[in-house]
């Protein structure tokens, strides 16, 4: 499964025969439960229907959102520790 990560994964993506899984974690799908009421969503994973245009925008929205919070985690841990 293809990802992208900082200094851990932050999404996953993976192909289906109806649908793209977009796999960025509870967190995020609850931040943005709103924008993506239209979607199928479980605890981590988001469905972006193949007869739907993929809403690029709100995927970096979430990623952004992902790399906000990992960035936030690294520093409150360097304070933490450092």
């Amino acid at each position: 499964m293809p990802a992208f990560k900082l200094s851990r994964v932050l999404v996953l993506f993976a192909g289906y025969k109806n649908h793209i899984g977009f796999y960025p974690g509870v967190k995020a799908i609850e931040a943005f439960r709103r924008e993506l009421s239209e979607f199928n969503t479980s605890k981590g994973t988001i469905q972006f229907p193949l007869n739907k245009r993929i809403p690029l925008a709100l995927i970096k929205k979430i990623i952004n959102y992902r790399i906000s919070k990992e960035l936030e985690n690294k520093r409150r841990n360097s304070k933490r520790f450092g």
